[in-house]
């Protein structure tokens, strides 16, 4: 058996290390998805900022062809002009009314481009008075050709004016232009590093990518084997493992049947010698009016004769000094021998009570739960009156269980509030229950002296008890109440705070029933 537990242990070490690899599998391919997280966000910023910069690009090229376009149209406004005043041609008047409607608007559409940067904002207004006074000329010229005057509008578009508002239009379009070129150099370049760098990204992401999608093929194909080898091995185990665990079962029920049963031994045995200690107690008490009595005498041998009560018989004689106080004190010891006889015959009689409740086997009946504690409550009447305490029953679950055992589970509990109440503070217990997921939820609360919490524990222990020892008890009563709610499969605990009274909660299953460990159980017991 030692080696069957030996390999248990092992599996389960194995398991525990499969579930270490476990974690650390997740916690790296977390790492991982963070990572990719990180280079998605990256990688989208990047591409953002890529389409923003190849936007300025553009935005470059569009002032830049806007320009040229501005400045297409003034030549062919000029184109036109020229040819009315050599060819009188109306299709040439057309012309240069079409392109010169368009010139002012397409200045417009060139600063509105243009509000992004100062530079070329103040190119565009040093460019409107030239292109103004340009249009102007072509529109006197065009006047005087309709007038029949050709000489003067040609010689309108020889003069020096003219020629100055030509040159600044040019001086000023070079200068857009130095700057457009300056900036679609500065803005490409931008753009190139910007998508550069995005691409470098989508390549190491992509590689990253990669790398942990291996590294996750590994570390779960290496799982599936360890998870593998452990359930092959969890299965071989599990053979033997029912039949390890059955036989361990049956070492612990035999331990305990031992316990019990020497528990009984023990106890039975030691009434023997106790009772002989107490009738022995009781000659030595006889003894003790004799022996004195003959002290007396000794010390009264001097008299003349002994006295004789008016109804016959020796009288009781006097004692003196030191024979008297020896009286006293054998009689002092004798009491203090019979109180100790007394305390351990109770402590002897609950030992055989345990032991006996113990090898009880339970009988499951169906029961009403209120109608059993009004029962308890109505036997201490007496005694709740006694201490002023009122005793509210709530609603509670009927429940099918041992009946003895309910009976004193509660008995102990109440007794208990009613012993430990506060003096001079009316007494005040509630006993309630509510019922969830097949269990019933017991509370017996008081507001009585309450419980130290470092206490909590030693108040369940056998022969232990807590708080000022002013009451009469043996320390028995809630070790035995936390073992019949386990033996009905429940749990006990308690909430408790000093002078704020305490609530004891019980959970017991709705429908109990014997099980067959509780049977095979009471069986040793009797064997």
């Amino acid at each position: 058996m030692g080696g069957k537990l030996i390999s248990l242990r092992e599996t389960l070490l194995t398991i525990a290390a499969t579930r270490r690899r476990a974690m650390g599998q997740i916690l790296l391919l977390s790492a991982g998805f963070l990572v990719l997280v990180a280079i998605s966000a990256l990688s989208v910023v990047l591409v953002t900022q890529s389409r923003k910069d190849n936007g300025w690009v553009v935005h470059t090229v569009e002032v830049e062809n806007q320009l040229n376009a501005l400045l297409l149209e003034i030549r062919q406004a000029e184109s036109a002009t020229r040819g009315y005043l050599l060819t009188t041609d109306p299709q040439f008047l057309a012309d240069y009314k079409s392109v010169s409607r368009s010139i002012v608007p397409d200045l417009d559409k060139l600063a509105s481009l243009s509000l992004d940067n100062p530079v070329q904002i103040e190119n565009i207004r040093q460019l409107q008075g030239p292109v103004e006074s340009r249009l102007d000329e072509f529109a006197k010229a065009i006047e005087l050709a309709t007038r029949h005057d050709i000489p003067g509008g040609v010689a309108m578009l020889h003069e020096s004016g003219a020629e100055d508002s030509v040159r600044r239009i040019d001086d000023v379009a070079g200068a857009m232009r130095a700057e457009e070129n300056q900036l679609f150099a500065q803005r490409t370049h931008t753009a190139d590093r910007t998508q550069q760098l995005a691409s470098i990204v989508t390549v190491v992401g992509s590689g990253l990518v990669v790398t942990l999608a291996a590294i996750s093929i590994f570390l779960v194909r290496r799982s599936s084997r360890a998870r593998d080898d452990a359930e092959a091995q969890l299965r071989d185990n599990n053979l033997n493992l029912e039949a390890t665990v059955d036989e361990r079962t049956a070492d612990l029920r035999e331990a305990n049947n031992e316990i019990q049963r020497f528990a009984y031994i023990v106890s039975h045995d030691l009434r023997s010698p106790l009772v002989n200690i107490m009738g022995f107690t009781s000659e030595l008490e006889e003894l003790r009016g004799d022996i004195f009595r003959r002290i007396a005498a000794l010390a009264h041998t001097s008299d003349s004769a002994p006295l004789v009560p008016a109804g016959g018989g020796d009288v009781e004689l006097p004692l003196d000094g030191k024979d008297k106080q020896l009286s006293q004190d054998f009689t002092e010891a004798l009491g203090f021998i019979k109180s100790s006889i007394g305390k351990m015959d109770r402590l002897i009689t609950a030992i055989l009570n345990l032991t006996r409740e113990g090898r009880r086997e339970f009988q499951p009946v169906k029961i009403d739960t209120r109608e059993l504690i009004e029962g308890i409550v109505a036997t201490m009447a007496h005694q709740a009156a006694e201490a002023e305490a009122q005793i509210r029953i709530e609603p509670l679950p009927n429940l099918v269980s041992d009946r003895l055992a309910m009976e004193q589970i509660f008995g102990n509990l109440i007794d208990n509030a009613l012993k430990y109440l506060k003096p001079g503070v009316p007494g005040d217990i509630a006993i309630r229950a509510r019922t969830k997921l097949g269990f019933a939820i017991f509370e017996v609360a008081d507001n009585g002296r309450g419980i130290d919490p470092k206490d909590h524990q030693r108040i369940f222990d056998l022969f232990r008890r807590a708080g000022t020892q002013d009451k009469a008890g043996q320390g028995i009563g809630l070790a035995h109440v936390r073992a019949l709610v386990r033996r009905l499969g429940g749990t006990m605990s308690v909430a408790s705070e000093l002078n704020t009274g305490s609530t004891f909660t019980i959970t017991l299953p709705i429908a109990w029933a014997a099980s067959n460990r509780n049977r095979d159980t009471m069986r040793k017991g009797d064997t």
